[in-house]
């Protein structure tokens, strides 16, 4: 009787602790700079079952003793003792990164941030570009002389500038819709890459926060709260490259309290072409941050950007095997544009004493925007050519409102999230124009839109034990106005809404290996002239997407994911801005696996790896002819990178990507290449030096490709074939950093 009665009374005492412990509250931060943590493991010292994760701001929540284990990967792990009725402030001091600290957390649905964060602060990115390239699977392609949003290419999409893929800012949206160029633009030039803390993303239309254009993923950028130290750098490259970056911490003191910070670039380019580029733009960013009270918390930020440049255009494959015009020529030498946007971006962030979090965004953007092309040349009009002037002016607006509480009960939590707000974007002549060497002729077509999406969402996160199920639903509502300046005849407005249900679930079977499924609902908007010509028709095309997972951590040192999946796609409409038509597209299936690897050789030598196989296609079509355009089959990027904090430090790595159809039979090919890149730095506490290299190998590839049907002037017929932007050659830049 002694034995059963004692192991009742210690289970009696152990329930009862864990029942009686009052929830504590704290604040995470980098000792040095006051960054907040976000995603820092939070454990009980009584039991290691009892944890948590903290929040973007550093906060967190937990039903524990007064002893706590605090770890984040490249920081020391720290035990800390806490105060129940304060909320505690504590600061990990920066260390060796390690991927030993990386564990698989059973208590948060598995988040990419962390993993973007090691590739970060590994392998520094260099422009804009390659802030994309940090999520998995994701390539672009530029093709119009640098001053163009960037083509990409996820999960099996050609998704244009960002018709199936969510792209913000701090909160702030960079996709367009109804844009003059396509739906979705997303132009993120205006990011000044230093500035960038981390990078949240995610695959599939599995994220209740994250709605319109969200159905092959999302990109979530995040700006430096304070930035760690101020800098001035210079560039300069082959093709005449100079790039010059100024980053200057404002307030040093008291970053606790408040904290601001400046930075401003600026990047010129002849580029490898023979008519030279003149590429030019110009960024300023400048963010501010004030705690009113320990509760409550403001930041500000703006920023200006403006960018101009001449464009070489697409070239058809013939005319450079015939020798008519240089790899690097040009048959269309007008090309090219300009565009500027300013931002202005208000968060205020409450946390109330229970374990409540409350967070209202207002942002604003002005827009302008201005593109000229020249797709076909001189199939259309065989005296003055084919080239197009597409431009827009536009005002967005929006405001979000997101409620957050966990709730206790022993060891289990439920996390729920509430959310409003809405988005208005209001576009004045927004146009299409014939026009020869800048110089216009006519509008093809010219208006003003007014687009409205009110939306709203639930999720509720329950871990419990070992599992971890996330669901949520979200409401969107959209209200599309079209005035045709062309047109007497007006057609009506169109409203429609749509109901988006989302299910994440996770079984974590201990440290090493981790289990998950996703489904979801996702959709991206069709543009409003498409919405407004189709008198509703298919407003809001729906994807449907599958994921069926597995992460392991089979040693210290090495970290694996592999993910299968699916996605639907229904039947939808699609505003072609190059010459103003609807073209239908129907119905599509795309199936993939997903494998990302990351390994750390030693204490300063890593390695990445991924790789993406798809398999597109379209339904309803006939076999071999239901091939996708563009969309990509077989990618993958992988790298090795010695990362030390002082002294040599670099790394080199690779983008493949295998040929792929342009058309749907698959009887023009868009060439795949496999590209080679370096970096090698030194470091210093007041300085770096170091030099980058793109294409080590100068490798002749092709940037931007498309099946066109296209004329030449001395051609009697027009001819369809791949149509191409030529890829940079070897490419050297060196740099020049200061610290203070």
């Amino acid at each position: 009787m002694k034995t059963p009665a004692f192991a009742f009374i210690f289970l009696f005492f152990v329930v009862n602790t864990l029942f009686a412990q009052k929830t504590i509250s704290g604040r995470v931060l980098d000792a040095q700079n006051r960054q907040p943590l976000e995603f820092a493991l939070i454990t009980s010292a009584v039991s290691p079952f009892i944890n948590t994760t903290t929040d973007q701001n550093g906060n967190f929540g937990l039903k524990s003793g007064n002893q706590i284990r605090v770890s984040y990967i490249g920081y020391k792990t720290t035990l800390v003792t806490v105060q129940n009725n304060e909320h505690n402030l504590i600061v990990l001091e920066p260390s060796i990164l390690s991927l030993k600290d990386l564990v698989l957390q059973k208590n948060k649905i598995a988040n990419f941030a962390t993993t973007a964060k090691i590739d970060l602060h590994i392998n520094p990115v260099k422009n804009t570009q390659e802030l994309f390239r940090i999520v998995p699977g994701l390539f672009i392609a530029q093709h119009a002389g640098g001053g163009k949003a960037e083509q990409i290419f996820l999960r099996g999409f050609d998704s244009d500038h960002g018709t199936d893929i969510q792209v913000s800012v701090d909160g702030m949206p960079v996709n367009m819709v109804s844009h003059a160029h396509g739906q979705g633009y997303a132009d993120a030039h205006f990011i000044i890459p230093e500035t960038i803390n981390h990078i949240d993303f995610g695959v599939g239309p599995y994220y209740t926060e994250h709605g319109n254009l969200n159905t092959a993923g999302y990109i979530s950028f995040a700006t430096f709260k304070n930035i760690p130290k101020s800098l001035i750098q210079v560039e300069a490259g082959r093709f005449n490259t100079v790039r010059t970056l100024g980053m200057f911490d404002l307030l040093k003191k008291n970053k606790d309290k408040q904290s601001a910070y400046m930075a401003a670039e600026f990047n010129y380019t002849d580029g490898p072409t023979l008519y030279p580029q003149k590429f030019s733009r110009y960024n300023v960013f400048g963010k501010y941050n004030l705690h009113l009270t320990d509760q409550t918390q403001v930041s500000f930020s703006i920023s200006a950007f403006k960018s101009n440049w001449n464009a070489s255009g697409q070239l058809p494959t013939r005319a450079v095997e015939s020798g008519m015009i240089d790899r690097f020529g040009s048959i269309d030498p007008s090309e090219g544009g300009n565009t500027e946007r300013q931002n202005a971006n208000l968060i205020v962030k409450h946390r109330f004493q229970n374990n409540g979090y409350l967070e209202n965004q207002l942002y604003f953007t002005k827009y302008k925007f201005n593109l000229y092309s020249n797709f076909s040349f001189y199939l259309n009009d065989p005296i003055n050519g084919d080239e197009i002037n597409q431009a827009e002016k536009r005002n967005l607006l929006g405001y979000s409102s997101k409620f957050n509480k966990k709730y206790f009960w022993g060891t289990k939590t439920l996390q729920s999230s509430y959310g409003i707000g809405f988005r208005h974007d209001e576009t004045n002549n927004s146009r299409l124009s014939n026009v020869v060497k800048r110089a216009f002729i006519s509008d093809t077509k010219l208006g003003d839109i007014q687009e409205t999406n009110a939306f709203s969402f639930i999720e509720q996160e329950l871990n419990a034990g070992n599992w971890c199920v996330n669901a949520g639903v979200r409401v969107d509502y959209f209200n599309f106005n079209y005035v045709d300046k062309l047109n007497t005849t007006q057609l009506p407005s169109q409203q429609k809404a749509i109901v988006s249900p989302k299910i994440n679930i996770q079984y974590t079977f201990n440290p090493q290996v981790q289990l998950f499924v996703k489904a979801g609902k996702g959709f991206h908007s069709n543009d409003t002239r498409v919405v407004i010509a189709n008198e509703g028709k298919e407003i809001l095309p729906a994807a449907y997407g599958t994921d069926l997972g597995i992460v392991i951590k089979p040693t210290n040192n090495l970290l694996l994911s592999m993910a299968v999946w699916q996605l639907y796609l229904e039947q939808e409409f699609v505003y072609v801005g190059d010459d103003g038509n609807v073209e239908p597209s129907g119905k599509s299936l795309r199936k993939g696996i997903d494998i990302t690897a990351r390994y750390q050789l030693s204490k300063h030598l890593f390695a990445n790896a991924n790789l993406n196989i798809t398999k597109p296609r379209a339904l309803g079509e006939i076999k071999g002819a239901d091939y996708i355009p563009l969309a990509p089959t077989v990618t993958s990027i992988a790298g090795i990178f010695y990362k030390a904090q002082t002294g040599l430090n670099g790394g080199i790595n690779y983008r493949y990507i295998k040929n792929r159809p342009a058309n749907e039979d698959n009887s023009i090919v868009a060439k795949g290449n496999f590209l080679l890149d370096a970096t090698i730095n030194y470091t210093k506490k007041s300085y770096e030096i170091g030099v980058a290299v793109e294409n080590v190998f100068n490798v002749k590839w092709n940037e931007a490709q498309f099946a066109t049907e296209s004329r030449l002037q001395n051609e009697p017929a027009a001819v369809t074939e791949l149509n191409f932007t030529p890829g940079t050659p070897f490419f050297a830049k060196l740099k020049l950093a200061v610290f203070f």
